[in-house]
């Protein structure tokens, strides 16, 4: 899955934030592109709010699996059983 998160070549706007002085003087002085230091940095927040997301989903999915086998059984583990299948092939 090789999704974009979002559009790098999307126009650029300004926007207005608030940051601690000192540390955006800091990172000034150390030739810190604090623009591209902030995309980056949402770039990061969304991904792993992404990855959360789908961390959750899958652990819903899995109880729905879960639960299916419970009240169902485990149909591969039936179909292996019915077949004689063996995992040596």
């Amino acid at each position: 899955m090789s999704s974009a998160l979002y559009n790098p070549s999307a126009r650029r706007r300004t926007v207005s934030l608030t940051v601690n002085s000192d540390l955006l003087e800091k990172a000034r002085a150390a030739g810190l592109n604090v623009s591209r230091v902030a995309e980056e940095a949402l770039a990061a927040a969304l991904l792993a709010i992404q990855r959360e997301g789908l961390r959750q989903e899958i652990i819903r999915d899995m109880d729905v699996l879960a639960n299916y086998v419970a009240a169902h059984g485990n149909t591969a583990a039936e179909l292996r059983a019915m077949y004689g299948a063996d995992d040596a092939a």
